[in-house]
């Protein structure tokens, strides 16, 4: 009887405890007969065994601004601007894995958010690791309306290390949190192949790892699993293999030890170190793990979960080694995408979605998300932009579930139509085209709001076959390559400096997990901190979408010419990178001919602006047919665009009268059906510059009185139709059907986190007085099956005019 009633005061005091916080925040309702005076503003924390999310949203806006929204008893809301400061913007920035906060907003600049304001009169020292730590009314408590939402700018700088909120919908204690997930290979010949793809599952735990149970495990949990590995699909796994392996490893343990003499007990041991020895290799990694430890004993994912930690968990209790009763550890078979099949030995293939790509990232798995409609790609608008509806994006393209769902146009900005708004899926749906979600039109999404996704990926080891030395920073330096000689020895060694571009040094940062390349250095002046001086591999030839340097092109045998460490392949990578490309539609809109006499065109044939023939002419007299347009070059990407040549080493044009700051920064041509170039443009020279940008971003660069030359993110550089050399020169052309070729920065001299947009298209007929243009696209703009036919258009084949 003592007992009961000491577990009910015991059950009092734990609820009272747990009501007793949420009554001394409350305060009297407004329409009650006592006048309210202003609360005192007061710290109030949500429930402990949830992180507090914040996000941000609002329109128009970039990724690192926005209105402030906090999540809270299941239900998002907004903060009032009331008492808001920079203090408050710098927690919620830190919060949101900024580094700081630039600024505020007030009186809902980025739009009225919906719902209730969580928050109002919020007080921060600025030190607070949470918003939730901060003084305020209290939770719920607010005399405002949405007209007075409160919104932060943050610096565009993530914290090293952030884990965004966006990653992991599920957060527990740190006593059963779970973060890093493995496979543990039981077949020995499974460790030599990356990547693995069957094996135990263990989750880390404290300084080592753990194993979960697989009593009532389904196939449900293993999708959850094989998606955080980089998997897209499960497999079934022959799990009688497994119990039969766990029998006989059971058996060979219990068996009685023999007690004799100490010569005796050698003799045992010595047989049965023979008999390990003889075992196959799987059979003796298992007796050395026998001693499982569970640390989860019930995992019940629906399959749609990005992470184990959103699945319902069950932990096993404190000291307690054993019980998985009637089970064993959960096993586990994942199936790869075809970009990692190379040494799994697996027959059968995952299909890839052919209207779905990734454009604009530095990694493999990343990038803006782009889908397929009427043979042209668009881009998707990232309302309600969530790890589900990326999930099933990656998982189409043969990764795993998605690591980050990113907003803002995070990848880079894409051009042509927006095609998808507020995709809704669920999570199972075999392709994004499943998902519910809105058509809309260029009034309700921009291309700032473009929508990216981080997928998951297998486990390569790439990383630990290269490695930079000598650099300042982590970013740069000297390259060093893994290399094994004949009798299977590894050391490190250089690359051949001759014929190193930017695509190899592309690829080798991608390699590195360091992001996009600004340079490929041909020389490298860096210290010789490794002592590394023989060259190992030369004639490096990339594609530039490689996941290795090992898988570009390379000579068989080493050549060198200059093979001194000074001239090895250096790298200089960077987390973000320019993207330029031309806008079409303008090039179609504006073209027209001009027949211009002689006498006009010295400065043009000064800086060759002019076919070859122009030098034979009757000079001042007769004139050159031109076909001109006006050529608008955007800055997509997430860092600026500027000339690889420093300011010293700019020409002066007297004849147009200002520095050109690179050689070659545009081809102009007019080919045949069979590629040929009939016509060129001889726009050899640039200045780069900002004529515009998109609202709400600042130029930078202009070129007169010597100033800056590049192009800012979000802004253009346009080349009227009327500038000198904005021109082909077709006085040579004869009637017929032809391509008109514009590729912008054409030797990759200028890094670019794309280069495959550079190029732009146009289907030309001209008739000996007019010229028509039509089909201008960029170079991945089409289907492959619309660039295929826009190559063999009626007419061109024979050029003669249809």
């Amino acid at each position: 009887m003592e007992m009961s009633r000491r577990r009910l005061q015991l059950a009092f005091s734990f609820l009272f405890g747990l009501w007793l916080p949420c009554c001394l925040t409350q305060t009297t309702p407004p329409n009650s007969a006592t006048p309210t005076p202003t609360p005192t503003p007061t710290a109030s924390s949500p429930p402990q065994t949830q992180r507090l999310k914040v996000r941000l949203s609002g329109y128009p806006r970039k990724h690192n601004e926005g209105r402030v929204e906090l999540f809270y008893k299941g239900e998002w809301g907004t903060i009032c601007d009331d008492d808001f400061s920079i203090a408050n913007a710098h927690v919620l920035c830190r919060q949101l894995g900024f580094v700081s906060a630039t600024g505020w907003t007030h009186s809902a600049k980025y739009g009225k958010g919906q719902g209730k304001i969580w928050l109002d009169n919020v007080l921060c020292n600025g030190g607070e690791k949470s918003i939730e730590f901060c003084k305020s009314r209290g939770w719920g408590n607010s005399d405002c309306t949405h007209d007075e939402d409160a919104g932060v700018v943050c610096k565009d700088e993530k914290i090293p290390g952030f884990v965004d909120s966006n990653v992991i919908d599920a957060h527990v204690d740190e006593e059963h949190k779970v973060e890093e997930v493995r496979l543990r290979p039981v077949v020995a010949m499974a460790k030599k192949k990356l990547p693995i793809t069957e094996g135990v599952v263990e989750v880390k735990y404290k300084d080592g790892w753990a194993q979960v149970c697989d009593v009532g495990w389904t196939v449900k949990n293993t999708r959850v699993i094989c998606g955080m590995l980089g998997f897209p699909h499960e497999r079934k796994v022959n799990k009688n293999f497994y119990k039969r392996l766990k029998k006989r490893a059971a058996e060979r343990v219990s068996r009685p030890k023999v007690n004799v003499s100490a010569r005796g007990r050698q003799t045992s041991q010595a047989n049965a170190n023979s008999k390990s020895k003889q075992s196959s290799p799987g059979k003796r990694l298992f007796l050395e793990r026998q001693k499982n430890h569970f640390h989860i004993h019930s995992v019940a994912c629906t399959g749609t979960e990005v992470h184990l930690a959103a699945c319902p968990l069950e932990f096993s209790r404190p000291n307690t080694t054993s019980s998985c009763a009637g089970g064993m550890p959960a096993v586990i078979s994942c199936m790869p995408g075809p970009m990692f099949m190379e040494n799994s030995g697996l027959k059968k293939k995952v299909k890839i979605a052919n209207n779905v790509r990734l454009k604009g990232g530095a990694k493999l798995g990343e990038g803006r998300v782009e889908v397929l409609k009427n043979n042209e790609w668009g881009t998707v608008c990232d309302d309600r932009w969530n790890l589900l509806s990326a999930s099933v994006v990656c998982r189409e393209l043969g990764f795993g579930s998605a690591k980050e769902a990113l907003t803002g146009a995070r990848m880079g900005q894409g051009m042509g139509p927006v095609y998808m708004n507020e995709v809704k899926c669920v999570g199972v749906e075999r392709s994004i085209w499943n998902c519910p979600f809105k058509n809309i039109t260029s009034e309700d999404c921009q291309h700032m709001e473009d929508a990216a996704v981080r997928c998951n990926v297998p486990y390569m080891g790439l990383e630990n076959s290269v490695r930079l030395t000598g650099g300042r920073t982590r970013y740069e330096g000297r390259v060093e390559v893994l290399n094994s000689d004949s009798n299977g020895t590894q050391s490190w060694g250089l690359i051949c400096g001759e014929s190193w571009s930017t695509k190899e040094a592309m690829v080798a940062c991608r390699q590195l997990g360091l992001g996009y390349a600004n340079q490929g250095l041909q020389e490298t002046w860096y210290w010789d901190s490794s002592n590394v001086t023989e060259m190992v591999m030369s004639g490096v030839r990339c594609a530039g979408n490689e996941m290795a340097l090992s898988q570009c092109q390379h000579h068989k045998t080493v050549s060198c010419q200059k093979a001194a460490a000074k001239f090895a392949a250096g790298v200089i990578c960077s987390e973000t990178a320019s993207d330029l490309v031309l806008n079409a539609s303008l090039v179609q809109q504006t073209v027209y001919i001009e027949d211009r006499p002689l006498h006009m065109l010295y400065c043009a044939a000064e800086e060759d602006c002019l076919s070859k023939s122009a030098a034979k002419a009757n000079w001042p007299y007769g004139h050159r047919r031109l076909l001109r347009f006006s050529s608008q070059i955007h800055n997509i990407g997430r860092a600026d665009f500027k000339p690889k040549a420093g300011r010293h080493s700019w020409v002066w044009h007297a004849c147009h009268g200002h520095y050109h700051s690179m050689d070659i920064f545009t081809h102009y041509d007019l080919l045949n059906s069979n590629g040929t170039k009939v016509a060129e443009g001889h726009k050899a020279s640039f200045c780069l510059e900002d004529t515009d940008c998109q609202e709400g971003v600042s130029k930078r660069y202009e070129c007169a009185n010597f100033g800056d030359q590049g192009i800012t993110v979000g802004c253009w550089d346009l080349y009227r139709h009327d500038i000198d050399c904005q021109w082909i020169d077709i006085t040579d052309v004869k009637p017929g059907n032809y391509i008109m070729q514009v590729v912008i920065n054409p030797n990759h001299e200028v890094a670019e986190s794309d280069f495959t947009n550079n190029a732009m298209r146009c289907n030309c007929k001209y008739d000996g007085h007019r010229i028509w243009l039509h089909n201008c696209h960029t170079g991945d703009a089409f289907s492959e099956e619309a660039e295929r036919r826009f190559e063999k258009y009626p007419g061109q084949l024979n050029n003669k005019i249809s």
